[in-house]
């Protein structure tokens, strides 16, 4: 495939601005070919408006119409070979593995969400029928079932350049529920962006879709604040910083008309060592050394923190984790400002008074190496900043005096992604008493093994409490991503004609509903005069 670096609105290319990005080969460290042209007003304006045309064709397909659709682009993707692979290793540095892997997992996220729109009943079809004749008053027929948002803006992540990007599971939950997507590229990875977004506009085009169903940009922050306040746009996916996931929640809360952010901006995932960890300890500190350092630290799910009581098994895993860590070659990040700003955050620990350097590795050149560092609760209690993130492969152990230090620990962190608990095997009154702080801080509580590895499947939850995520009753992987991007309906009293599939009395669709609260796959057995 040859990359052009326009703009792909709808079913057209465009490039209208003067100024460009190059993608950067972190690897290698030099910027490649081709140069892509950034967004302007113009532009921003008619994928939006493209997308606002396409949304009540596109709202309004069938869900075999939609699923069709997602198998398709799993298709295309597939199809695009090892030169996606290739280029996508090039802009991100990882290997070729972890790439395949990451192709692997978005095509089945697309197919998954095709499963999904196949069976139906995620659109939660419920079914009150008439009583004419009821006193005081007529009970109506009321019918409630979730419809599409409207046109979504989409940010790609830089740390997944497939599962997390163009064709990740934003896109994906968003174009199973109905809706437009206009999406955002990463500039760290501009033509692995282009490549599938151009898969996914001929799944577009091959399956009848309206043009404007799906639009791909390349935008400087000016141009990406645009989006995120235009009026057309009714949600936003993001996977990012803390900081720009804040932004992004404060512009569209600050608009005539708020709309809903659904940020993923990642969190420390604490590592609790409940006591008696002890007689799994080598298991312990080499799986949390892995897991640190697994795709360079660079994990939403990073396990940054460990939480352990002072004794003889928490110096133990201190040493074979250092042991573990220094076998950990150096290598390249992402982008320069993601290794400027690693090499920052752990800067930041080293120099702190009350906070002791157990580990760093050699230091190389546009490359990174693990860090591990020890400080004791009172510390870490006193001072907000060691709480915050480094995203990349540091590790802080926080010493407990007792297990009731390790409790308060538990209650004053923020939200998180996940809560880990390190434990002997065998329940004991301290996880069973750990574990409802955990539940109260996480949105995802790991037990003897580590957090990095998200599964995509419908019982995922990756999104937790505030400030790791904006929204801690929505996902952004699994099958319940997709409710990020529906609303209720009600309809009262409509014909039969009028009423979507789903909610008909004779169920074409064969699907599950709630009817006069029984649940149910069968059709209405005393039709109501609206809905015969």
């Amino acid at each position: 495939m040859v990359l052009t670096g326009n703009q792909l609105i709808g079913f057209a290319e465009s490039c209208e601005g003067e100024r460009t990005l190059r993608a950067y080969a972190p690897a290698q460290g030099v910027d490649v070919e081709p140069s892509f042209a950034l967004s302007v007003t113009s532009e921003i304006e008619r994928a939006m408006t493209l997308a606002d045309r396409a949304f009540d064709t596109f709202g309004s397909t069938s869900q075999t119409t939609r699923a069709a659709l997602l198998d398709r682009i799993a298709d295309n993707i597939e199809a695009l070979g090892d030169a996606l692979v290739e280029r996508a290793c090039l802009e991100s540095a990882l290997p070729a593995g972890r790439i395949t892997g990451e192709r692997g997992r978005t095509t089945a996220q697309l197919r998954m969400f095709a499963g999904l729109l196949r069976d139906g009943t995620w659109r939660d079809a419920t079914i009150d029928l008439p009583q004419p004749d009821r006193q005081p008053a007529p009970k109506p027929d009321l019918r409630r079932i979730l419809v599409p948002l409207g046109p979504v803006v989409v940010f790609g992540a830089s740390n997944f350049p497939l599962a997390f990007s163009v064709a990740g599971g934003d896109t994906a939950s968003a174009l199973a529920a109905g809706c437009p997507v206009v999406f955002k590229a990463h500039p760290a990875h501009p033509g692995t962006s282009e490549m599938v977004g151009r898969a996914i506009v001929d799944a577009c085009q091959a399956e009848g879709m309206p043009d404007g169903t799906f639009s791909l940009l390349h935008a400087d922050p000016q141009h990406a604040q645009m989006l995120v306040e235009h009026p057309l746009t009714q949600a936003v996916a993001f996977t990012g910083s803390q900081a720009v996931g804040k932004t992004l929640v404060r512009l569209a809360a600050e608009r005539d008309t708020p709309i809903p952010v659904y940020a993923e901006m990642g969190s420390v995932n604490p590592v609790f060592l409940v006591p008696g960890f002890g007689s799994r300890l080598p298991a312990v500190a080499h799986g949390y050394a892995t897991s640190l350092t697994l795709g360079v630290g660079q994990f939403c799910t990073n396990p940054g923190v460990v939480v352990g009581v002072v004794s003889e098994e928490l110096e133990q895993f201190v040493v074979e984790t250092t042991e573990a860590l220094a076998k950990v070659a150096a290598a390249a990040m992402l982008t320069p400002g993601i290794l400027a700003a690693y090499q920052s955050g752990s800067h930041r620990l080293a120099e702190h008074p009350d906070v002791k350097t157990v580990f760093t590795g050699i230091q190389s050149d546009g490359q990174a190496t693990p860090s591990l560092f020890t400080t004791r609760a009172e510390t870490f209690l006193s001072d907000h900043t060691l709480g915050e993130e480094v995203f990349g492969p540091a590790g802080l152990v926080v010493v407990c005096d007792n297990f009731e230090q390790m409790k308060r620990v538990a209650r004053n962190l923020e939200g998180q992604l996940t809560v880990t608990l390190q434990t002997s095997g065998e329940v004991t009154d301290e996880e069973r008493e750990l574990l409802p702080l955990a539940v109260r801080k996480a949105g995802r509580i790991v037990r003897n093994s580590f957090p990095t590895g998200v599964e995509v499947c419908p019982a995922m939850q990756h999104g937790g409490p505030y400030p790791s995520s904006s929204n801690a009753r929505t996902t952004s992987v699994g099958t319940a991503a997709i409710l990020r991007f529906v609303r209720p309906v009600c309809y009262q009293d409509l014909p039969a004609d009028l009423l979507p599939e789903e909610l008909q009395d004779k169920n074409p669709l064969h699907i599950w509903r709630k009817i006069d609260g029984r649940l149910t796959h069968d059709p209405v057995r005393s039709p109501g005069v609206h809905g015969t």
